[in-house]
Formats: C-alpha cells, sequence, structure tokens
C-alpha cells in the first residue's frame, strides 16, 4: 500500500513539472530525467543494483512516456509492467487472519520427526508417533502426516526400500578395484604402480612398484595381498582387461572365494573409484615432485598413502578419514601444530593433548 501511494505521488509531481510544456518536450525532459537517474545507478557498481525508489521512478516516468521511448530505461519493457503489476498487487493486499486450528509443528519436534522418517523409511505415521511418545514428545498422527507432506516424504509404503545411494553404498562394502598407472622418472624410465583400493572406505593399499611388471610379479602382489589377510570381508575383484592380469592372477583371488569383475573394453568410468585416486595423487603429490627410480617413487608413494589413508578427509565418506579412527586423536583443547609431509609438499594439522 505505501509503496502505490509513493508512485501515485512521483507521477503527480512529473506531471506537476512538465505541466504547460508540449507533448515533446514534456517527454523529453522526463526521458532525460530516467537518463541522469540512470548515470548515478551505473556509478553504484559494475552491476545494476535497483533499489525500490529507483524502480518506483521508472515506473512512475513509464507512465508519462510513450512506449516507443522506452528505449532509453534500462530494463526491458515487460520488467517495467511486472514493476507496475506488483504495485498493483500490493496496493489490493489486505493483511491475512490468523489461520484457524492447531500452530504447525516446529523446532525440536519437527526436527525429530523428519530424522526419525529419513532413517526409518518403513516406520509408518503411528510408527513414528509411538516413538515420539517414547521419548517425552506427543503428537497426533495427522500432524506428523502434515509435516512430512509438506517437507516432500510420501507415506512409509512409498519410502519403502534403499535408495541408489543407499544401495551403492551397501554393495560397495565388499568390492575391491585394482589398477596401474605409470610414473616417468627423471631419467624418463617408465615405472608402473600397482595399487588395491577399497569401495566402501577409500582405503588404497600400494601392491608394488616395478619397471617391468611382468604377470608373475603382478600374480605375487595378489598373493601377498591375500598373505596380510586383506581378503576376508572382499567378495568382487573389479578390474581392466590388462594382459599382465593373467590367469594366475584371477586364481590367487578366486581361491579366497572372490569373484573377479572385468571391465567393458575402453571403458575407464567402469572402474571410476581406481581412476579418482589415479587423478588425485598425481595432482596432490607426483605432478610436483621429480622421482628419481624405484625406491624413491615407493617412499614418496608410502608416505602420501599414509597421509591419504589417515588424515585426508573424503567426500564421499562425508569429509570422514578412510582410517576413522585417526580423525578422533585430533579432537583435543590443545593448540593446533603443523606437520610437513614430504618435504612440506603436504601439510597436516593436529591438536597437542592439552
Amino acid at each position: 500500500m505505501l509503496l502505490s501511494l509513493l508512485c501515485f505521488a512521483v507521477c503527480r509531481l512529473l506531471r506537476l513539472l512538465t505541466r504547460g510544456s508540449e507533448p515533446d518536450d514534456a517527454a523529453r525532459e522526463i526521458e532525460i530525467l530516467v537518463l541522469r537517474h540512470q548515470l548515478r545507478v551505473f556509478a553504484r557498481g559494475r552491476r545494476m543494483p535497483l533499489r525500490r525508489r529507483d524502480r518506483v521512478l521508472l515506473t512512475a516516468a513509464s507512465e508519462r512516456l510513450g512506449r516507443d521511448r522506452w528505449r532509453s530505461f534500462p530494463v526491458s519493457a515487460q520488467t517495467l509492467l511486472r514493476w507496475h503489476r506488483e504495485l498493483v498487487r500490493r496496493k489490493w493486499t489486505y493483511r491475512r487472519r490468523r489461520r484457524a486450528g492447531r500452530p504447525r509443528i516446529g523446532g525440536e519436534a519437527a526436527a525429530l520427526i523428519l530424522r526419525l522418517a529419513k532413517e526409518n523409511p518403513r516406520w509408518g505415521y503411528r510408527r513414528i508417533q509411538g516413538e515420539l511418545r517414547k521419548l517425552g514428545v506427543t503428537v497426533s498422527a495427522t500432524a506428523i502426516r502434515s509435516l512430512l507432506r509438506r517437507h516432500g516424504l510420501t507415506p512409509a509404503p512409498r519410502r519403502e526400500g534403499p535408495s541408489w545411494k543407499e544401495f551403492l553404498t551397501c554393495q560397495a562394502s565388499g568390492i575391491l578395484a585394482c589398477d596401474f598407472f605409470t610414473v616417468e622418472t627423471v631419467w624418463l624410465r617408465t615405472l608402473y604402480v600397482l595399487f588395491f583400493i577399497e569401495l566402501s572406505s577409500r582405503r588404497v593399499h600400494l601392491a608394488g612398484v616395478s619397471a617391468h611388471p611382468r604377470a608373475p610379479w603382478v600374480t605375487q602382489q595378489a598373493r601377498n595381498l591375500a598373505i596380510e589377510d586383506r581378503l576376508a570381508e572382499v567378495r568382487f575383484l573389479i578390474r581392466d582387461r590388462d594382459a599382465k592380469y593373467a590367469g594366475p592372477f584371477d586364481e590367487v583371488f578366486r581361491a579366497e572365494g572372490v569373484r573377479v569383475i572385468r571391465t567393458p573394453i575402453r571403458s575407464p568410468k567402469a572402474n571410476a573409484f581406481a581412476e579418482r585416486f589415479v587423478k588425485t595423487v598425481r595432482r596432490e603429490c607426483l605432478d610436483h615432485l621429480l622421482i628419481f627410480g624405484q625406491r624413491h617413487l615407493q617412499w614418496v608413494l608410502r608416505e602420501y598413502l599414509r597421509h591419504y589413508n589417515e588424515e585426508r578427509p573424503h567426500r564421499g565418506l562425508a569429509l570422514e578419514t578412510p582410517e576413522p579412527g585417526a580423525a578422533a586423536r585430533n579432537r583435543g583443547e590443545g593448540a593446533v601444530v603443523r606437520v610437513d609431509r614430504l618435504g612440506g609438499l603436504i601439510h597436516e594439522y593436529h591438536r597437542t593433548a592439552a
């Protein structure tokens, strides 16, 4: 209502200022006024921040100018018409009366209801009502239904069953992936790195580094993994169709009850977790170092994997580390100190004991 009165007053003021002038002269004066005001608006910054009073002035000036002169406005004609419709809508808007009935659920009770519904997709309204009663919160089943509908949560039978994210997370708990990547030394000698990554925890195991990764060497790395008892909870192994993975390599995993799954030809996205780790280790470590030999590369990768598994937060793990107990050591009240790895290439931060 106030904006409508203000727009009406500005229109009357423009009409008084142009009284007694010819129509063309009056339109020219208003157009000059609009252009001068536009320069002031542009002087506020790189963008064009139109305030409410600017919109009122432009809307009032549009009523005194013909549409053939609207090209002088910094906005389009549709924008001006929309502003005018908003002013009309505000003019005919009255205060709404308070809604009858019970007030909506809010605060801690609403957050608790949404939490129970999301964490337990098979629970209906009455089951949630019963759990809330055990926690000392009294809410009707109708109020629970209304709250869940407002937040887009359907009834329990439609929410039953895991989502794709939950399904893939459960499936990843027993999947192991492996892959090679190459590193060029200072002397342009190619070294091959074999690694294994657990899809559920993102934990990476360095199998070995070799300049000639023949089939017997690759098979021995698989035996070492089995001897270290790292295949106890693994059900599937994902690998590509590289010729270095010979028949004895697969037999080592089959003997441990692991099913070997080969990715399609020329489909690196089928082994996306391993490919993502290769990108990470290159971007954060190997692209910034000169490797002199095989022993040097092994030392660098062991240092980086210690950081990767114990200290580096992962987005896929809700910013937790693959080793869950490592981050708990840093929760204290002591001072924050920095620990350098790889000569200061990587920084880690810890809290000292209070």
